[in-house]
């Protein structure tokens, strides 16, 4: 990718001239000059000097009176996705170009360059060869304030291969795609960046070092995300008058560690100079979910980074979190190299529980297609499916930072609570549900889920607080059965709402079992929950030899028990009982929903074919 093609030449230029003139422009001896009539083609030792070339000389130098032209020698045949867009302004957001490049086509990647340039340059592979070509078309010159867009096909291998390589839709991975995401420095690019899931370093800071942390003219954080390879974004403007801001870094785990100490030295030498504190602890940001898998049983994780690092780590209270506001702080205490250490060791715990929730993320979603999982919490992580106005509607919601108005494929903590977004599903409830009409997707269910009886209080919160909180944002009525007896292992929570509303309610009831580790790590929550069913439906959801409620397990890996001999209650009704995960748990009782449907539409039917013959019989 480092050959160029050199155009416009005097038919009087040697190969000598086009060499003096790349040592003129500072630019590497090139490897290879072939000088036609014309024209040359030039290779360039790495792709960085090629840029450079591209940049310095392209349309701004002339040789022999002519004005040359520079760009990438790429064959026809190998021009197909994949392009490369140069002179983009170091001040550009990533969600700005994000939402531009989606204009034009589907972004499977994208990739920066680090470069020795003051602009910077972004390799872009879109889904299709015609995306790519529109995007050239329309990209060319685009301005951005006094910046114009510089955009080259780049060498597609894939494209030259009968056998192409699996293809990953945005936000996915690949084989090739093996690498850490690398946003840019602050408000803008840095170093290589995979289009995959983003886990950031979150940080809080005393206000009073904000100003240090930038330095005159942004010179002091610009040399961080420099030397570290990271993009850090200082949310200077959120809670005005607050006495702490929070500071975001994304990087490989080794960037953000090596941010984070550049950081903390910044603010203990602008604390030595001004005399205003004497100790500055490390605040790590991370979301409720991930915390209970840091502390660990019986907190032994927790003690562990403590002695191996030789400082004190407390974190901030349950009571502090809203539905709104899903972080805790963790503060270490101890000397400068002390928190260093530290941090290292909570961060790769924190992004060990965080991939633990991807993977689980992406081994269940596909089995209720539709589902808008941002609006749940019930991960850690927040999905890239938010349309941009739930997405502005969540940074609104979100207490402590920014958050872009574009979905952005990378961790975003405050995505994962927001009750008022535009609905549980990306599409209308109904829509999710094929099998139902609208009116019917919202009848009012009644579902019985059963938790250990120690997670009760983590359940109902300080005074109530938590389940009421959980009842509103999922619109919901959920109370807890009294027990039955002093010593019994379960208690019974009886929810009470559209499926909307349970999709909600349980699955945040699932998260907060794992998040207040009631069950282990790695360890999956599995639940059982009964739900009523008409007695003349209950054959259909066993069916012939058992043939329905096997084909119900294999369909959604959940237990699903009919049990016998059951005495109808006084609404004619039996239990069914479902036990699983929650994705497992949640397909069973849709399809066991849609089977009590078809029975009770078939029962009307009969009813009315019964009511309509006498009159026919006259």
């Amino acid at each position: 990718m480092n050959k160029l093609y050199v155009g416009n030449l005097s038919p009087s230029v040697t190969v000598e001239d086009l060499e003096q003139l790349f040592g003129e422009r500072n630019l590497p001896a090139a490897e290879q000059v072939l000088l036609k009539t014309g024209y040359a083609f030039v290779d360039f030792p790495d792709q960085n000097s090629a840029i450079k070339a591209i940049e310095t000389l392209s349309g701004k130098v002339e040789l022999h009176g002519k004005l040359i032209e520079v760009d990438y020698s790429v064959p026809k045949k190998l021009r197909s996705r994949k392009i490369q867009i140069r002179n983009i302004p170091p001040h550009l957001q990533w969600e700005v170009l994000d939402g531009l490049l989606a204009q034009y086509g589907t972004v499977e990647n994208v990739e920066q360059v680090n470069t020795d340039t003051e602009t910077a340059v972004v390799n872009v592979t879109y889904a299709t060869k015609e995306e790519a070509k529109v995007a050239i078309e329309k990209l060319t010159g685009h301005q951005f304030d006094d910046y114009s867009l510089n955009v080259s096909y780049i060498m597609d291998t894939d494209a030259a291969s009968p056998v192409q390589a699996p293809r990953t839709r945005r936000g996915g991975r690949s084989s090739r795609d093996q690498g850490t995401p690398q946003p840019g420095p602050s408000g803008g690019f840095g170093s290589p960046r995979l289009r995959q899931p983003d886990f950031p370093l979150r940080m809080l800071v005393p206000t009073q070092f904000v100003g240090a942390i930038i330095g005159k003219e942004g010179l002091t954080i610009k040399n961080v995300t420099k030397q570290t390879q990271s993009k850090v974004d200082i949310h200077r403007k959120e809670n005005a008058g607050a006495a702490e801001k929070p500071i975001t870094i994304h990087s490989t785990p080794e960037g953000c560690s090596s941010a984070c100490r550049m950081i903390l030295d910044i603010m203990q030498k602008e604390a030595n100079e001004t005399k205003t504190t004497d100790e500055i602890p490390l605040k790590i940001l991370a979301h409720n979910s991930l915390v209970g898998r840091l502390i660990g049983k019986e907190g032994r994780n927790l003690k562990k980074i403590e002695e191996e690092t030789g400082t004190k780590i407390t974190i901030s209270s349950l009571q502090d979190l809203t539905i709104y506001n899903p972080e805790r702080t963790i503060t270490v205490k101890g000397s400068l190299e002390a928190c260093c250490k530290a941090e290292v060791e909570i961060m790769n715990k924190l992004r060990e529980a965080y991939e633990n929730d991807i993977a689980a993320i992406n081994q269940q979603a596909n089995l209720i297609p539709g589902l808008n999982l941002n609006a749940l919490g019930i991960f850690s992580s927040g999905l890239p499916v938010l349309p941009p106005a739930a997405a502005a509607a969540a940074a609104a919601a979100g207490p402590r930072g920014a958050v872009p108005p574009v979905a952005s494929a990378g961790y975003n903590p405050f995505l994962s609570h927001s009750s008022h977004l535009s609905g549980l599903y990306g599409v209308p409830p109904a829509s999710a549900m094929p099998h139902q009409h609208s009116q019917q997707a919202q009848e009012q269910e009644v579902v019985y889920l059963f938790i250990p009886t120690q997670a009760v209080g983590a359940l109902i919160g300080k005074k109530g607080q938590h389940i009421k909180q959980l009842a509103h944002f999922a619109g919901a009525s959920i109370k807890i059965a009294p027990a039955e007896s002093p010593d019994v292992a379960e208690r019974m929570v009886i929810i009470t709402g559209t499926p909307e509303a349970q999709f909600k309610a349980q699955g945040r009831i699932f998260g907060k079992l794992k998040e207040e580790n009631f069950f282990s790590g790695k360890e999956e929550v599995k639940l059982e929950t009964h739900i009523k069913v008409p007695s003349s439906a209950a054959g259909r959801v066993i069916g012939k030899g058992g043939k329905t409620v096997n084909e119900l397990q294999n369909l959604t890996s959940a237990e699903v028990i009919v049990p016998r001999d059951q005495i109808p209650d006084e609404n004619d009704e039996v239990f069914v009982k479902i036990s699983g995960h929650f994705f497992a748990s949640q397909t069973a009782q849709r399809k066991i929903r849609e089977i009590i449907q078809q029975v009770k539409q078939q029962e009307q039917k009969h009813q009315q074919g019964a009511a309509v013959s006498p009159h026919h019989s006259k």
